[in-house]
């Protein structure tokens, strides 16, 4: 009699894992609504670049970590220094030349503030240069003409430069090359007001430094009640590769590095 091979029972089946639903793809749909139902309306046609820049916004918004420290740097050095300057030279001069260099100096401080992260991820592109993009606000939208090499230059050839660049961004316009290459970002809204804002990162940088009206404050020094010029700070930065202790440390650089505005000049 032969005796047949005992039959071995199959392991169950490992249930595959859900694939979670791509983001945003399981977000219900923006309303469609028809306004003219409620009462006259105007419909206007959003210019090419406003059509660019908010697609680069929804996009950096949504795929990049936010996080916005909030600080104050005391302006009084800065303020007497810079119009005392400006008087001498003849040369209008606002806080950004000086914010420029400030940055520069943090983002050499910090260099993973000086970065940008692999699309896939997995590592960071260190950069050993210091290009810095400020917003400018013109009839169009928005640009981020780019000053390069803020660490090599005065706060004159900066002046100069981010007047030339804002003036041909108003009037005819800059090309790419002008606004590509950046390591990080400057918006002020110092000219308007404003006490703080989250600015949004200009991928592929990792943090963008807001900036918005100095202002009288009373504030506590050695003991005794003071009126200061205070300017308000807001950094956004990408938290897949900043902490918040560095993002403290690195505008806390930034307004110490005001306070010496003589420094910054050269």
């Amino acid at each position: 009699m032969t005796q047949s091979a005992p039959s071995t029972a199959a392991a169950p089946a490992t249930p595959a894992a859900p694939v979670p639903a791509a983001w945003p793809n399981n977000l219900p749909p923006m309303p469609v609504v028809d306004f003219a139902q409620f009462g006259e309306v105007e419909t206007v046609t959003l210019s090419r670049n406003q059509k660019l820049v908010s697609s680069f916004l929804s996009r950096n918004w949504a795929q990049i970590p936010h996080v916005t420290h909030h600080d104050d740097a005391r302006a009084d050095a800065l303020e007497t220094f810079r119009k005392q300057l400006a008087a001498s030279s003849g040369v209008k001069l606002t806080p950004l030349p000086f914010l420029l260099k400030a940055a520069a100096r943090a983002l050499a401080a910090f260099p993973r503030f000086n970065a940008s992260l692999a699309p896939d991820g997995s590592s960071l592109v260190m950069k050993r240069y210091f290009h810095i993009g400020v917003a400018v606000e013109t009839p169009n939208g928005l640009v981020v003409p780019v000053i390069r090499d803020c660490d090599k230059k005065s706060v004159f050839e900066l002046a100069s430069e981010l007047a030339d660049k804002t003036e041909r961004a108003r009037t005819k316009g800059l090309p790419m090359a002008e606004m590509s290459g950046g390591c990080f970002s400057i918006s002020s809204l110092g000219s308007i007001g404003g006490t703080a804002f989250t600015p949004i990162i200009n991928a592929p940088e990792v943090a963008i430094l807001g900036v918005t009206r100095t202002a009288e404050r009373l504030a506590m020094v050695h003991g005794r009640v003071e009126s200061t010029l205070a300017m308000p700070l807001s950094l956004s930065y990408d938290h897949r590769v900043i902490n918040g202790a560095d993002a403290a440390r690195f505008v806390r650089f930034i307004a110490d590095q005001l306070t010496v505005p003589e420094d910054l000049a050269k």
